[in-house]
């Protein structure tokens, strides 16, 4: 679904004049606009299935394989209770099957998650589905550490804070499995 760039400026236009300022004024008159591409990159997830970029796969010719972790995927997304942004990094570590994704593939299930209106511990467990869906992976760790615009910028304004959620699947739900792949994660780089 795209998004309806000129609904969305409208609907800029009149948050601003409801706040008490004129969208005419010169500092304000593109905002409307920008807002609309904004909205348009945020929010380019929405109606889209994040397992779909699992789809290219290599076959491991009947042999299942070890650990695949890729650390450090930076990501974006909207708080869906705010409209604030939250950014963060999420960690995904996989048990292969009988089959593997190119590592480029990792980084886009989590874009195309993030890029809708979402919650952090939705957005986790969403990665770990479409992995499963996906790859049906032996199991599937995705620990995402996030800090929170609607946290840092208003009401409790934690400037330091940030959340940490974690989502497994199959055998990686298992506190050995996990505490294994986490010392992996915090090790330094």
């Amino acid at each position: 679904m795209a998004v309806d760039r000129a609904r969305v400026a409208a609907a800029v236009g009149e948050l601003l004049a409801a706040i008490g300022e004129d969208p005419a004024r010169a500092g304000l008159l593109d905002t409307p606009r920008r807002v609309a591409d904004a909205y348009e990159e945020y929010f380019s997830g929405v109606g889209v299935d994040a397992a779909e970029h699992l789809l290219d796969t290599t076959s491991l010719e009947g042999e299942t394989g070890e650990l695949v972790l890729v650390r450090g995927i930076e990501l974006r997304s909207i708080c869906e209770h705010h409209l604030l942004p939250f950014t963060g990094t999420a960690h995904i570590a996989y048990l292969p099957s009988d089959r593997i994704v190119g590592l480029g593939r990792i980084p886009a299930v989590v874009d195309a998650v993030a890029a809708r209106p979402q919650i952090q511990e939705r957005l986790t467990d969403e990665i770990a589905d479409a992995f499963v869906r996906g790859l049906a992976p032996r199991g599937v760790l995705v620990v995402v550490e996030a800090t929170h615009g609607c946290v840092t910028a208003r009401g409790a304004r934690q400037v330091r804070s940030s959340t940490v959620t974690m989502a497994s699947r199959g055998v990686l739900a298992q506190p050995l499995e996990r505490a294994e792949i986490m010392v992996l994660i915090g090790s330094p780089r």
